[in-house]
């Protein structure tokens, strides 16, 4: 993932991810849709009236934004017939925990013949890459474009859906699962719920997106940053001062570096765990269980040696020597630490 993505989330209101993934959800294709042919699916580049007939004066009855889709049933130049907002989620799961009376409506009309990208369209996987990619850095940008980020996220999606055996495929799929998940993330954080010490009394982000991610590239770099993702879903919130909560989420990531040793997030993993351990040591030297804070102080050192030994040269594993270092020296880590 590229360094300075996803600071769109400033400039996203709270709230937002969750009303467009539930516009997403609800839109559905026609009942009779199964005969469609893969080659008439597409989507727009650009904002597109939706018109009664071919004709720019006549009722406009839908709106087709970035991303959305539209089946193409007949061509008749400068116009393209359509059916609008088909969009439908493949997985069941799929769908909004929050509903959304804005949603986009499914309808048949006329919009005119420009910016439409499909599966045959020559160098469309480029093109609408370069869409989504263009969309997410304008949505890092102050006064950025409505919705700037959510349809990154839709258009990074066809790419992956409409040429799967692209190069730019595995990237694209990531990068449209990230982009929701970190805007369902941000807005979970908003609830009060998200100061819970149990992760289950909060919404869950949906995982869908990582878990197909997880099925479709298994073994790459893309599964092992889907899987670190989905450790959200299993954190505390707030951890009341208590061990219990960093003693678990310790345990995740150090079974997570276990797991994909070489992945672009296992020294990011580790550290995690060595301020976890370090935490617990703090925690447990208030309760005056020295026996623990041993214990943890311990797994502190060892984790930090792991570090050191796999991943000398990230910034994780220096800021993993400096917290063993205050340890060592009884110094706390959660806290004040002021004498």
């Amino acid at each position: 993932m590229l360094p300075m993505r996803n600071q769109w989330l400033r400039w996203i209101s709270p709230g937002a991810a969750l009303l467009l993934f539930a516009s997403a959800a609800i839109a559905q294709k026609p009942k009779n849709d199964a005969g469609y042919d893969r080659a008439a699916r597409a989507t727009v580049l650009h904002e597109a009236n939706v018109y009664v007939a071919a004709d720019a004066s006549s009722q406009r009855v839908s709106l087709v934004v970035p991303g959305h889709e539209v089946v193409v049933v007949e061509r008749s130049a400068p116009w393209v017939k359509v059916f609008a907002n088909t969009d439908v989620q493949e997985d069941p799961e799929d769908k909004p925990e929050f509903g959304d009376e804005a949603a986009p409506t499914p309808a048949s009309g006329w919009i005119r013949n420009k910016g439409i990208v499909g599966p045959t369209t020559p160098e469309g996987d480029i093109i609408l890459y370069g869409a989504a990619a263009n969309l997410e850095d304008a949505a890092t940008r102050p006064n950025a474009p409505k919705d700037a980020a959510m349809e990154a996220h839709l258009l990074y999606r066809r790419v992956a859906e409409y040429f799967p055996q692209s190069n730019l495929a595995p990237e694209a799929a990531w990068r449209s699962a990230d982009i929701r998940w970190q805007l369902e993330k941000r807005d979970i954080s908003t609830l009060p719920s998200a100061k819970e010490q149990d992760a289950t009394l909060r919404p869950t982000i949906f995982e869908g997106e990582m878990k197909k991610i997880l099925k479709n590239y298994p073994g790459s770099k893309y599964a092992a940053m889907a899987a670190y993702e989905m450790l959200d879903n299993k954190l505390c919130g707030d951890w009341q001062g208590l061990p219990k909560c960093p003693e678990k989420e310790a345990e995740l990531y150090e079974k997570y570096a276990k797991q994909f040793p070489d992945g672009p997030r296992t020294a990011q993993a580790l550290y995690n765990a060595v301020y976890r351990e370090a935490t617990v040591v703090t925690m447990y030297t208030v309760q005056d269980d020295k026996k623990k804070a041993d214990s943890a102080a311990s797994k502190t050192q060892s984790l930090t040696a792991e570090m050191k030994a796999k991943f000398s040269q990230t910034d994780f594993t220096a800021r993993a020597a400096s917290i063993a270092y205050k340890v060592n020296q009884g110094i706390p880590i959660y806290g004040n630490d002021r004498d």
